[in-house]
């Protein structure tokens, strides 16, 4: 099953299981919400002459809808947070796809597909778990917007539903917002007092919830911000100290992915420049730096003057002669460096940059054809002449 997958990801984006299992959870968030918001469009202008208050409005229509309201918008905001791969989105997705399940399982009128959609969403996050292992600042912001916008609307309803509960009165929206923004932010001045048992419970949870939300919120935002500049430096600092008698690969071609691995196979110390904007497949672990590979200064910071080889291996033939000549400044004594001639029409440019040794995969290869086709015996120097050729 993972293996279709990973093929169908290659050769359709869309396929790739952070992608549709999103579009899963937008699909059951926006299922399970319509219904409501059908219900609210058309029956609250029609009945908003009918109430007398906000008690009245809010027990007639709120209280048997606000969690299914609530839930919904949450659960269409996470998907957002599954595109993004979202560690913090794929946690409380479980938890809201588990209440969506157990909502339509067990209170009358619930719709049973909504909730084995549910739990099958449920299933692919726990298979595909890998898949979301990003921690970052918007899924951190996004979380934080959930949270806090579930929490208002929270107090909100149950302040004006418990208003009479209160001194003096809570019989405005606009005093509502004010009760509950100073008890979420634990401020309390004390100028609306709960005075039954349950408004002072009901004081009780947005005080408690609002503590638990604004602390939960802020390490979701700042935590990923700190951590990844923590780390980065920590990388930095260590790979800067590994880069000595090493070698270097320039590009991100599956030919360098393969070289690298080779390498890596062979406890060989690497690091790995790729210029910005290219994509690559390079594994976490790597000591990977993305800047131009034709800078002196990225190919010192690359470590250049101290490296054994530098293999030069983008899939442009030009890019690599400018990246031969930038590294022929730098390169040690010591140093070889290594130059891919993507084209045979370009070998004859690529000699005239100098470098090391050439690699041309395209000669090797129709060479190979014309001496099985004529029958002719190639041993191992013969091949190893053809692969890699002198560049002065």
């Amino acid at each position: 099953m993972k293996a279709l997958l990973k093929k169908l990801a290659v050769l359709n984006p869309l396929f790739r299981p952070h992608r549709w299992i999103g579009l899963l959870t937008l699909l059951i968030g926006s299922v399970f919400l319509k219904p409501v918001l059908v219900q609210i469009y058309h029956f609250v202008p029609q009945a908003m002459g009918e109430f007398t208050g906000w008690k009245d409005l809010i027990s007639t229509f709120g209280l048997l809808t606000l969690p299914q309201v609530v839930l919904g918008i949450a659960i269409v905001l996470m998907s957002i947070g599954l595109f993004l791969r979202a560690r913090v989105a794929w946690s409380f997705s479980l938890i809201l796809l588990i209440a969506v399940a157990l909502f339509n399982f067990l209170l009358p009128g619930g719709l049973h597909r909504i909730g084995y959609l549910s739990l099958l969403d449920c299933l692919c996050l726990l298979w595909f778990w890998r898949e979301f292992s990003q921690s970052s600042l918007a899924a951190g912001t996004l979380f934080a917007l959930i949270s806090f916008g579930s929490l208002l609307t929270y107090a909100l309803c149950g302040s004006l539903y418990l208003g009479d509960q209160f001194h003096p009165a809570i019989d405005e929206l606009s005093t509502a917002l004010y009760f509950s923004t100073v008890s979420m932010s634990t401020v309390g001045f004390g100028d609306i007092v709960p005075v039954t048992a349950s408004a002072r419970l009901f004081t009780v949870s947005i005080i408690i919830l609002g503590i638990t939300v604004f602390a939960t919120s802020i390490s979701a935002i700042i935590g990923p911000v700190i951590g990844g500049n923590l780390k980065r430096m920590i990388k930095g600092r260590i790979s800067h100290a590994m880069r000595k008698n090493h070698m270097i690969i320039i590009g991100a071609t599956p030919l360098a992915l393969s070289v690298y691995n080779g390498l890596k196979a062979r406890d060989e110390t690497i690091t790995v420049l790729i210029p910005p904007g290219v994509p690559h497949d390079f594994p976490p672990e790597a000591d990977v730096l993305i800047d131009d590979p034709s800078s002196d200064k990225a190919l010192r910071e690359a470590g250049a003057d101290k490296a054994k080889y530098i293999l030069v291996l983008r899939n442009d033939d030009s890019d690599n002669a400018f990246i031969v000549l930038a590294a022929k400044e730098v390169v040690s004594a010591e140093g070889k460096i290594l130059a891919l001639v993507n084209s045979d029409k370009n070998l004859s440019k690529i000699k005239r940059v100098q470098p090391d040794i050439v690699f041309s995969l395209q000669t090797l290869a129709s060479e190979l054809l014309l001496r099985k086709l004529s029958g002719e015996q190639m041993d191992t120097g013969n091949l190893m002449d053809l692969l890699f050729q002198d560049g002065h």
